[in-house]
């Protein structure tokens, strides 16, 4: 267990989108300009959201989106330099706000280096074998005159040959660059579900040896995420369960399908009881969670769950004050926006007011950083359950209809409680048992007192 995540508020951005940057990087040997500085400006806003960790997607000089980088060893020149990234690094650890970069290496862009040189040299070129099933006796579809394998088919992402040494030790010698010149504190592996395991053990010892507590997290659409998340290869998994529950119970009204997820993950006999795992409601490849879900005031209650289920939460940038955006026609652009501060209106506040509160909570009960779950409750449109961490007992309820509620259940110890999310004090707890009314749309969390 590496403590810190535990107790962490992630925030996640998606650098080129978020500093405004051209769609394509067409001048690979043009000017450098400092857009990373951005991130700067929102320090102050990132703390009084009570963030202490970001994830930022790719930084590295790449063909377009990121994810097709063109070098490991360098920022992308439409964000700035290495030292402009370096000194955003270092203010951001100043503020005591950890960094968690986007490790895209499964595959590179086309106008990654090595594969330039196989195009240029063909059979001569000495990176033939850096590329998976790369091969002269078929073509590309761009016409290259020999084949690979593209990343699902998509062929302006080429996918490396990752039981390659050379290949191994370039990607260690970029990860081992990051963290001397940047002080990184984890990698977030980009489609790490379809990764080489034997990869994944190698650079979780190299991690460790660069940095005890440096945090490896896959991304897992599906599947078992305990195959990349255990003792050998990465520490956590994003839960993309989590994620389709949460929006899906609410958008349905029925919690049914969030509590059978949570019961599945955490629950007694849980499958990743011991995983802290990366919960969020939107990301930078799906839709924003304000344009998914059809009521807007359910916002609330989805935030509550993030921030109170086991794992660790993460509010993707903007989120935060129910900015929308859906993927269009294949494009990821209205997802992936630039935001200006000063352009937020104060109508947008109140959902940023309560995650600011959901955070101040949470770093203040570690039973929500640590505490087992057990469900409580569990109707159509109202769900109850308990995090508990030695004597401290916390309950969380919500209602997602559109009149009053009266819950009535066993509690594990207490004669009184303190709603710590609202002013309204409406229970009564007699001999372990509390009679709880709750209001139409709203969540609470009480803390059990003796």
């Amino acid at each position: 267990m590496i403590q810190w995540v535990n107790e962490s508020v992630f925030y996640h951005i998606y650098p080129l989108g978020f500093c405004g940057a051209p769609i394509e990087n067409n001048d690979k040997q043009g000017e450098r300009i400092n857009r990373i500085e951005k991130v700067e400006e929102w320090i102050p806003h990132l703390k009084e959201m009570g963030i202490t960790a970001i994830y930022f997607g790719p930084l590295c000089e790449s063909d377009s989106h990121g994810y097709d980088t063109a070098d490991y060893y360098w920022v992308d020149r439409r964000l700035g330099s290495n030292e402009d990234f370096k000194m955003v690094a270092k203010k951001l650890h100043e503020e005591g706000i950890r960094i968690i970069l986007d490790g895209v290496f499964n595959h590179v862009g086309r106008g990654f280096w090595a594969f330039k040189d196989v195009q240029a040299k063909g059979q001569n070129s000495q990176y033939i074998n850096w590329f998976h099933h790369l091969n002269f006796e078929g073509n590309s579809p761009y016409g290259d005159g020999f084949w690979y394998e593209g990343w699902e088919g998509h062929y302006n992402l080429v996918k490396l040959n990752l039981r390659n040494t050379d290949v191994i030790e370039h990607i260690l010698g970029a990860v081992g660059a990051w963290i001397e010149e940047f002080d990184i504190d984890g990698l977030r592996l980009d489609v790490a579900y379809c990764m080489d395991r034997d990869f994944l053990k190698t650079l979780r010892r190299y991690c460790d040896n660069k940095k005890d507590d440096f945090w490896l997290l896959g991304e897992m659409i599906h599947g078992d995420y305990s195959s990349i998340a255990n003792t050998d290869t990465l520490h956590s998994a994003t839960n993309y369960e989590g994620y389709k529950g949460i929006y899906s119970s609410h958008n349905d009204r029925n919690y049914f399908e969030i509590n059978h997820s949570l019961n599945r993950l955490f629950g007694k006999g849980g499958l990743y009881k011991g995983l802290c795992l990366y919960n969020f409601v939107d990301n930078h490849d799906v839709n924003r969670i304000a344009s998914t879900l059809k009521h807007k005031e359910h916002l609330y209650n989805a935030y509550t769950l993030l921030f109170t289920i086991p794992g660790v939460p993460s509010i993707y940038y903007g989120s935060e004050w129910g900015v929308e955006g859906t993927k269009q026609n294949g494009s990821d652009l209205e997802i992936r926006p630039s935001l200006d501060l000063s352009m937020i209106p104060a109508s947008k506040q109140l959902l940023s007011e309560h995650i600011k509160r959901l955070a101040a909570i949470r770093k203040q009960l570690p039973a929500l950083q640590y505490g087992t779950y057990e469900q409580l409750i569990v109707k159509n449109e109202q769900l109850v359950f308990s995090r508990v961490l030695g004597e401290e007992s916390i309950i969380v309820a919500l209602n997602l209809s559109d009149h009053k509620n009266q819950l009535d259940f066993d509690v594990p110890y207490g004669k009184s409680a303190k709603n710590l999310l609202g002013s309204q004090e409406m229970y009564e707890i007699k001999n372990g048992h509390m009679g709880l009314q709750m209001p139409s749309c709203e969540s609470m969390i009480l803390v059990l007192q003796k």
